[in-house]
């Protein structure tokens, strides 16, 4: 997937936890983080989220500020539990047939489970960071913000 990088990401539209509809265009002009997950209430994927939800606040505080999606194969439905349940500050999104998931590049692991990735998407959509967190839900934000700071020079990002 680290061969997306300096591309632009393909525009897509799904349907929030809300059930209402998101494109990618929405977000047009804004720094963001699109994190795919496997499942909502696994465990790894419960503390990836979670990971995001302790720092999302830092995301939006930044110059300019970030903003974060998760994006999974679970239905509306499943997303609105799973986000009340965690009290998620961010959008879920539901890709049901795993197609915006496979235009990014993120596969099934071993063939069994779909792979866990973050991509890092500039204001004009251009792909600058990609992250494979499979086992790794814990540090990933951190691997995130870390890259934002040395994509800008820690200048864009105060």
């Amino acid at each position: 997937m680290s061969s997306l990088i300096g591309s632009t990401a393909s525009g897509f539209t799904l349907n929030t936890s809300e059930g209402e509809v998101f494109s990618l265009s929405d977000l047009d002009g804004q720094w963001k983080v699109l994190f795919f997950y496997a499942k909502d209430g696994s465990p790894t994927c419960k503390r990836g989220c979670l990971s995001f939800k302790d720092q999302y606040d830092l995301f939006r505080s930044l110059t300019p500020p970030v903003e974060v999606v998760g994006i999974s194969q679970d239905t509306v439905e499943q997303h609105k539990e799973f986000k009340e349940e965690l009290n998620l500050p961010f959008t879920l999104l539901s890709d049901p047939d795993r197609k915006v998931a496979l235009d990014f590049g993120v596969a099934n692991h071993l063939g069994l489970f779909p792979a866990k990735s973050s991509f890092l998407l500039g204001p004009d959509n251009t792909i600058h960071h990609v992250y494979d967190w499979l086992f790794r839900p814990r540090t990933h934000v951190a691997k995130i913000l870390s890259a934002m700071s040395k994509i800008t020079d820690g200048e864009r990002f105060a």
